[in-house]
């Protein structure tokens, strides 16, 4: 049988991302081929970034959210990575095949090496991926090792399904055919880790405070990451793949609100931005010109509503989450705050990825209907009345405090209930109330997709015991789908599954899906060459600065 090869695989499950990004206007840009050519930084400034403190130490299995995301892309190469248009590349892999989409064979190219000076080989991408599927280490991430033989959620257990064959060659076994396994191999779960740091607990915890790499990037010394402040990275001479550096470094800036990192940004403090803050969707186009960016990406935004909430399981649950749903105005929402800086969700995944549809049977409930609302909600009463106050957790440094009291607003008034905000200083601070399920309300939610695929918005936020499934949803016939749709063997099939997947999610309504987010940001005019990915996160290495 003809071997298939990562790059013809991918060309047809990027297909969503590459029309959508072609269309998407604003920003200074350069050719992905043009930048990956590069064969040494053609500037020798420092790039400055706008971040967030990462939630946990920078251990790749245990990073789920976007800001240690951030500063591990950079600092690790992956056996792919994702250009801006969302199609991968190979970075430490030479050749990733399969003949039967069950069992692969990875060759990583030879003579690469961590930034503390030991060989990037075959184990260490091995047993970085047993450390993070093992039960005991409890990492956030291990649920992307699923798919692979030996993975257990009740045991610890090696993944038997990998076998270092050399140096440079490993295998992996699924558990059943996947078509897609190579396009998520681009994900921080699948970095590799020095033998060193999986030593013992406290050598992996010292080691998620100062991260050893292999990517075009590394940590500049041992106190550049100031907790709270910002972390410093330098180019790593060693790195040989296509994201050559084109700067003399990255400082990655943590900000306390948007406003003050967009004032930077105006001011020359602060060279890229992705994320304006909602108080000048109206000028920041008219401030940065050719600057500003505005441009579709894979981001999807909800609120969660945790399964074990008073008043929100079983038949009155689900009446009170349809009702919830139905007394938010997105258009209004989306139109006066954001100001086409967003588009009313239709599903929950993303238009930029292929395979979105937007005529999912039940998405009807995410129409505005105020009189169907009340309706639902007295029935639920009916149930069990209604006490409290419902809330939407949300953290105050990144810009949400506006939409979170229009969404509160609009249920207050239609459903008559007390309804608000509860706001939390940052982002890690939200996250840590999420994780340890100390959050006594509804939450602000979404998700960043970490490859081009529906799968990925559906299967690691909804699947039993899923590392992102923070409201703790479950339901078998999910996971049974989600597990049919992995084992299609096309994309077009897989999809199909998914769909079905997303009618159940309709009746149930983990989530209260709201919008899409588009990249909203912009650089000074102290850059140039730069250029925000189709997950919104820009592409760093390439931005220039004399």
């Amino acid at each position: 049988m003809k071997i298939r090869r990562i790059g013809g695989l991918v060309a047809g499950l990027a297909v969503g991302a590459l029309a959508l990004a072609a269309c998407s206007g604003g920003g200074t840009t350069a050719s992905p081929s043009t930048a990956a050519s590069s064969e040494a930084a053609t500037s020798t400034g420092i790039v400055t970034a706008w971040g967030s403190e990462p939630q946990n130490p920078l251990i790749p299995t245990n990073t789920n959210e976007v800001g240690g995301g951030k500063i591990e892309d950079l600092i690790f190469a992956g056996l792919v990575y994702y250009d801006a248009k969302g199609a991968p590349h190979n970075d430490a892999a030479e050749s990733i095949e399969t003949t039967d989409s069950q069992n692969y064979t990875i060759k990583i190219k030879s003579g690469q090496k961590f930034t503390n000076g030991d060989p990037v080989t075959a184990k260490n991408f091995v047993d970085a991926w047993n450390y993070g599927a093992k039960l005991s280490n409890a990492q956030l991430s291990s649920y992307f090792f699923e798919s692979i033989d030996g993975f257990s959620y009740d045991a610890d257990t090696e993944l038997t399904g990998l076998v270092v064959v050399d140096d440079t060659t490993f295998t992996v076994k699924l558990k059943q055919p996947e078509a897609d396994f190579p396009l998520r191999l681009g994900y921080s779960a699948f970095y590799p880790m020095p033998s060193e740091a999986l030593v013992s607990a406290d050598s992996v915890k010292q080691y998620g405070e100062h991260p050893v790499g292999n990517g075009p990037y590394k940590v500049a010394s041992d106190t550049a990451w100031n907790h709270n402040v910002g972390i410093d990275l330098v180019p790593n001479p060693d790195y040989t793949g296509d994201r050559k550096p084109q700067n003399g470094g990255v400082s990655i800036k943590f900000y306390t609100t948007l406003d003050a990192a967009y004032q930077d940004l105006l001011s020359g403090n602060l060279d890229v931005l992705d994320n304006v803050p909602d108080s000048v969707y109206g000028t920041y186009k008219a401030d940065l010109g050719d600057r500003a960016v505005n441009q579709p990406a894979a981001i999807f935004q909800s609120f969660t509503i945790p399964q074990n909430l008073a008043h929100f399981t079983g038949d009155e649950g689900n009446l009170r989450r349809q009702a919830l749903s139905m007394s938010i105005n997105r258009k209004e929402v989306t139109d006066t705050i954001f100001q086409g800086t967003r588009t009313p969700a239709k599903d929950f995944t993303s238009p930029v990825i292929a395979g979105w549809s937007d005529s999912i049977k039940g998405s009807d409930v995410l129409n505005y209907n105020p009189d169907q609302a009340k309706k639902l909600w007295a029935q639920a009463d009916a149930i069990s009345p209604w006490s409290g106050s419902f809330t939407i957790g949300y953290n105050a440094d990144g810009g949400h405090q506006a939409w979170v009291d229009a969404v509160t607003n609009s249920i207050k008034n239609t459903l008559g209930i007390d309804a608000a905000g509860q706001s939390y200083p940052t982002f890690k601070a939200l996250r840590a109330d999420v994780t340890a399920r100390t959050i006594k309300g509804a939450f602000r939610s979404g998700w960043q997709a970490d490859y081009p695929s529906l799968y990925n918005f559906l299967g690691p936020l909804y699947g039993t015991g899923a590392g992102s499934n923070d409201g703790d949803y479950t339901n078998p016939k999910v996971d049974d789908l989600l597990k049919q749709g992995q084992a299609a063997t096309s994309v077009d099939a897989a999809n199909k599954v998914f769909d079905k997947v997303q009618e159940i999610l309709f009746q149930d309504l983990p989530a209260i899906p709201l919008w899409y987010s588009n990249v909203t940001g912009g650089s000074a005019t102290t850059v140039s060459n730069v250029e925000f990915g189709w997950n919104s996160v820009p592409l760093l290495y390439q931005v220039h600065k004399s």
